[in-house]
């Protein structure tokens, strides 16, 4: 099924074509940098693609030069942004379960950033979020928190320690380092740098022969990926048994048998 571009706000775009689901961040003029406004309906987005049957997989990208350049600090500066209260007031009851971070890791549907432009602050740990990266050449991965004088809030003090390990996450975090595409690749913080304008039809391809799977098998997988981060191996194989018995009863467990069988493509319903 394909639907037409639908604007979620002026600054988040959210289309469905082929099972896959495009959300692009559309403050091009402010490098992305996140306001209230796309924060709230860059998660809407992800909970829609999350509970729509007929997303299969995600493409989050940016559009313009940028993918996304953090928060908007011109916004912060002023008292407006996300995190600075009025006349000083410091607020420590933030409700994070609808927020970007939260709702990426919780998200059963594969999620692939397209990286296409700089990335820093909330958008690096946002990226750091999604399942899979491909970076365009030029784009530059900026993890200077300590250089405004904040720490990632959004999840990469989870997440950058278990990509790299301890050692190179510290290093990184602690110089507030700028990476290039080339470093990330090397340091397997992304799957593939591609040129500039190889890079949505990349996101796509991928998407594409992601979609044609099983989708409750993927995004079983991708739990079970997700489980098995915080629990001992006997437990998990466990888990994974549990998830296994009723989808060997699905729809798409015979098709997929049944197309092998026969030397075919499978084609799958979701059920």
């Amino acid at each position: 099924m394909n639907r037409p571009e639908r604007i979620t706000s002026d600054e988040v775009l959210y289309s469905v074509k082929d099972h896959i689901a495009t959300i692009t961040l559309n403050a091009p003029q402010r490098m992305n940098t996140i306001s209230g406004e796309m924060l709230g309906a860059l998660t809407q987005s992800l909970v829609d693609a999350d509970a729509d049957r007929e997303v299969r997989c995600v493409i989050l990208t940016g559009a313009g030069r940028a993918f996304c350049a953090g928060l908007d600090l011109v916004a912060q500066t002023q008292g407006k942004g996300l995190a600075i209260g009025g006349a000083g007031a410091v607020s420590t009851d933030i409700d994070l379960r609808n927020t970007p971070p939260t709702v990426l890791h919780a998200m059963n549907k594969p999620v692939i950033c397209a990286i296409n432009g700089g990335v820093a602050g909330y958008g690096a740990d946002t990226a750091l979020g999604c399942d899979i990266r491909l970076m365009a050449k030029s784009a530059k991965f900026a993890l200077s928190f300590v250089k405004r004088g904040i720490l990632p809030e959004s999840g990469g003090t989870w997440l950058l320690p278990r990509m790299l390990g301890w050692s190179k996450a510290a290093e990184i975090f602690f110089t507030g380092r700028t990476l290039t595409a080339d470093q990330c690749l090397e340091y397997e913080l992304v799957s593939e740098v591609v040129p500039d304008a190889e890079l949505m039809p990349r996101a796509l391809a991928l998407a594409s022969e992601i979609a044609a799977n099983a989708p409750l098998a993927v995004q079983a997988a991708k739990r079970m990926m997700r489980m098995g981060l915080n629990e001992p191996f006997v437990e998990h194989v466990h888990h994974v048994y549990l998830q296994l018995l009723p989808m060997m009863r699905t729809e798409d467990a015979k098709e997929g048998m049944l197309a092998f069988v026969e030397k075919r493509a499978p084609v799958f319903k979701g059920r």
